[in-house]
């Protein structure tokens, strides 16, 4: 009898089949009876819910988890020439947080603050939204956070935290537009991404383009204007990125396609990352597991373009990296896609776009193997706008924006004048 209560409870099975047989007849009864009573306290007046014998048991009892409601945070901005300093900021923010919602500010409000966009609302909602950090648009959002607003964020949004970076976002009148948000307890604050901003880029464009001729090509070489400029002059339109290895990795999924996976590729030089990028990127990603993406150095661009790009090959690497569609990138890529390059990357269809930036006449067709292979594919592009069309809205319209850069400037300059450490990142 004694083997089998220790069979019985080494088994942690009270009505396990292969043991409740044995506990059949008269003294099977009596020790069910005496178990049950135990069990419910009746000797001693023990109010025990449950026998001794269930106690190291009780840990496995599964306990009902609590759901704890998301952190929400938001972050607001003009998004006007999307580049990786925007990504970057919203990257930050959404480590705030589980969810990041982002208000993308109204044509006119940035009007009456900054002066003219250079992209639509929807475009900057495409760019915006093609972010992989990015949960939730909220459109045409004030450039102030004013207590209307504050409130609409709290009780709607269910809003924790107003995100910011470090350097000041003014009024016209001089004063903080996260002023409430501070004074309520609910502004957190990030690192502003050093070496870029919608003005710098504006300033690279404007001394790039001296004037708009009916058939403009990027073919005016910054370094045969140079002589034209003052030190300084040539000195703005120079990157000031500080590409490390660590921002990279900050920016990249960091997976390889998994085993079997239809891998896409798609290149291209991806200049002034703008919203025409973004829909072809999803159409390419659609059409299998995987998208590859190669991003062209700045000396192919030159000696097929007549000019380097406005951005440079690490900004537009971040660029890429920071839409959800893409997968992986080859920074610097080759202009042609060979064989080898194929196999190595296994690569199953190569996919190109119906707009694109002009090539060099009677150049090799970059894609002849993967057309041999029967593997390339030419896809309608969403949007007809180009590089060099957002380009000449800049040069189109060069006092305004020339204004606007005088204006924005000064404050930038300040900024890192009184610049101070800001850690995390």
């Amino acid at each position: 009898m004694m083997m089998g209560l220790l069979a019985f409870e080494s088994h942690q099975g009270l009505w396990n089949s292969g043991y409740y047989s044995q506990l059949f007849g008269i003294g099977g009864v009596l020790i069910t009876l005496t178990i049950l009573m135990l069990s419910t306290g009746y000797f001693g007046g023990i109010g025990a819910p449950f026998s001794p014998f269930f106690w190291p048991y009780l840990g496995q009892v599964p306990k009902k988890r609590e759901r704890k409601r998301p952190v929400r945070v938001y972050m607001d901005g003009c998004f006007d020439l999307m580049h990786y300093g925007h990504a970057n900021a919203l990257r930050q923010a959404k480590l705030l947080g589980d969810q990041l919602v982002v208000g993308v500010v109204s044509d006119e409000e940035i009007v009456a603050n900054k002066g003219p966009p250079v992209l639509s609302m929807e475009e900057r909602l495409t760019l915006v939204s093609g972010l992989k950090w990015v949960d939730e648009v909220i459109p045409n959002a004030p450039y102030e956070i004013t207590e209307e607003f504050m409130n609409t964020l709290f009780n709607k949004y269910n809003i924790d935290y107003i995100i910011h970076g470090d350097d000041p976002c003014l009024l016209p009148d001089g004063t903080d537009a996260y002023a409430l948000a501070k004074k309520v307890g609910r502004y957190k604050q990030i690192k502003r991404t050093e070496g870029v901003s919608s003005t710098d880029i504006v300033g690279r464009i404007l001394l790039t383009f001296k004037q708009k001729d009916a058939g403009t090509d990027l073919n005016v070489a910054i370094a045969e204007k140079a002589g034209e400029k003052s030190n300084d002059e040539v000195k703005s339109q120079l990157s000031h990125f500080l590409p490390t290895s660590r921002r990279i990795m900050q920016f990249s999924n960091g997976q390889a396609p998994s085993p079997g996976a239809r891998v896409v590729y798609v290149d291209g030089a991806f200049d002034l990352f703008h919203a025409g990028h973004v829909e072809f990127l999803r159409s390419a990603r659609q059409l299998g597991d995987f998208l590859l993406v190669g991003v062209y150095d700045d000396q192919s661009i030159r000696d097929r373009r007549g000019c380097r790009p406005i951005m440079h090959l690490h900004e537009r690497t971040l660029s890429v990296l920071s839409c959800r569609y893409v997968d992986e990138v080859i920074i610097g890529a080759p202009w042609e896609v060979s064989k080898d390059m194929i196999t190595t990357f296994n690569i199953s269809l190569v996919v190109h776009g119906t707009v694109a930036e002009g090539n060099s006449a009677g150049e090799i067709d970059p894609y002849a193997v993967p057309k041999s292979m029967g593997i390339f594919q030419t896809i309608r592009s969403p949007k007809s706008i180009t590089t060099l069309s957002v380009a000449t809205r800049i040069v189109d319209n060069h006092e305004a924006y020339k204004k606007r850069n005088l204006k924005k400037k000064a404050s930038e300059d300040r900024y890192y004048t009184q610049k101070k450490f800001v850690s995390g990142d």
